[in-house]
């Protein structure tokens, strides 16, 4: 009796033990990154590409792994990043973003930025751009964008 009340002790001591590190790796359903101040720089009629920035909080227990972008007011939209290297400014795109718990990613002028290629109509400044980031685990974050012409 003492032997199989040890072993079933030591069975529910084991699951209490590893509950939290394997509820870690669930996605949360209810928490999604957001994105907060996003906009898009205006450029001068006939320019294939525009940029975008912004945060991309993610207020989640969870990593949120970012898999792409996308909008359908262009034909193309890629997560990229401007890096010095040997002294020369070289731009790459970034296939999955990595967003610790509690951190955010910033998009901005000369680092890790939004491409937007191939817009579908030419877009005025207050347009309203609605970006969409595939996570790994198949949802979506969408994020609006706001044109803004430059300063």
């Amino acid at each position: 009796m003492h032997t199989i009340r040890r072993a079933l002790l030591a069975s529910v001591l084991a699951l209490v033990a590893f509950a939290p590190a394997c509820a870690k790796e669930k996605p949360q359903a209810d928490c999604l990154p957001v994105v907060r101040d996003g906009w898009i720089r205006l450029v001068p009629g006939g320019m294939p590409m525009q940029a975008g920035f912004g945060r991309i909080e993610n207020r989640c227990g969870n990593p949120a792994i970012l898999i792409g972008a996308r909008s359908t007011m262009h034909d193309s939209a890629e997560l990229h990043e401007t890096k010095i290297v040997d002294g020369v400014n070289r731009m790459r795109a970034v296939p999955e973003l990595r967003i610790a718990p509690n951190d955010a990613a910033v998009l901005k002028p000369g680092g890790l930025h939004l491409m937007l290629m191939d817009p579908r109509a030419p877009l005025k400044a207050g347009t309203k751009v609605v970006i969409e980031f595939p996570l790994q685990d198949g949802r979506v974050v969408r994020g609006e964008f706001e044109v803004r012409a430059p300063n």
